[in-house]
């Protein structure tokens, strides 16, 4: 009796692009599975790209959740465009993520003449479909974004529901090459844990402290001890001005004893242990455009060992 054909193996890169709250990293960790990019309402979350690894029965997908697309008026914003072009190179599908909430702009139109360059099969994700109670809208919606590009397909996904996420991986594994596994079945993603930890500090500033702060926040992880029944880590907020300071530390510590707990509950779900966690806070005035400290916080510079 002859032997069953293998299934042919499918593997490559995906590259998810879209405006700033389009939900890019909120799809990203719907698609993996796993929390490994931090989400909230707040534009410009994402500051770099991050990658999360897919892997189906017989394929998979290296995905890059990139920063979304704005006007570059500072150091850290153009590094942050330069990730996007970046991400673009050398990819097999790009990922077009927009806010299906929302009424085209010309932005939104700029955004397609940015992907359109590489010359890339780009499937546009029409997201937050669980927002529209009208669904005919979204054939209209659908029809704009048609005139601007010539899109590969168009997938409605609701990425905080889960909806629509296996035809989009259907819909990318399409277009990708007969290749072989680029990592191992159970990697997620190539980020170090210390990187990782730093996000989720950050991800609870965002979320807890006000409106002034936010774009101002950067966070280092200064030292990471990883025991046998505990990670101890020793990390600073970094903040640009003395006023700024004074938030984050809230009154008689207030609000830097609700961001360093709420913090540590989120890392304790996602390394799966118990954390010791100290924070600091330091003013470094205008951070966002000093190189030599923004290489500082990418996490390709840091030490990607087992542990950290």
């Amino acid at each position: 009796m002859p032997k069953a054909k293998k299934p042919k193996y499918h593997a490559g890169t995906a590259t998810i692009i879209g405006r700033p709250n389009a939900g890019k990293s909120t799809l990203l960790n719907a698609i993996v599975g796993e929390k490994i990019a931090i989400v909230t309402a707040k534009a410009q979350t994402t500051r770099t790209a991050l990658n999360g690894v897919w892997t189906g029965e017989n394929e998979q997908i290296v995905f890059v959740d990139t920063p979304g697309l704005h006007k570059s008026d500072t150091v850290i914003n153009r590094r942050m465009m330069q990730a996007v072009r970046a991400a673009m190179d050398s990819i097999d599908v790009i990922v077009f993520v927009v806010d299906a909430k929302n009424k085209p702009n010309a932005e939104d139109a700029q955004a397609v003449d940015l992907v359109k360059k590489p010359g890339t099969p780009v499937i546009l994700v029409l997201n937050k479909i669980d927002a529209i109670h009208d669904k005919p809208k979204l054939f209209t919606l659908i029809e704009h974004y048609r005139e601007l590009h010539d899109f590969a397909a168009y997938i409605p996904v609701s990425a905080r529901k889960g909806e629509g996420i296996e035809e989009l991986k259907k819909a990318i594994v399409g277009y990708l090459p007969m290749a072989k596994a680029l990592y191992p079945a159970d990697h997620l993603t190539d980020v170090p844990s210390r990187f990782l930890a730093a996000e989720l500090i950050r991800e609870r500033i965002l979320i807890l402290a006000t409106q002034e702060v936010p774009h101002s926040v950067a966070v280092l992880v200064d030292e990471w001890e990883d025991k046998t029944n505990v990670i101890r880590i020793a990390a600073t907020i970094y903040v640009e001005r003395a006023g700024q300071k004074n938030i984050i530390v809230g009154a008689s510590g207030a609000m830097i004893k609700k961001i360093g707990t709420s913090a540590r509950m989120e890392m304790e779900r996602f390394f799966d242990r118990k954390i010791f966690l100290e924070l600091f806070v330091k003013v470094k005035p205008d951070w966002r455009n000093q190189p030599e400290f923004l290489n500082e916080l990418d996490w390709r510079r840091m030490v990607n060992d087992r542990d950290a």
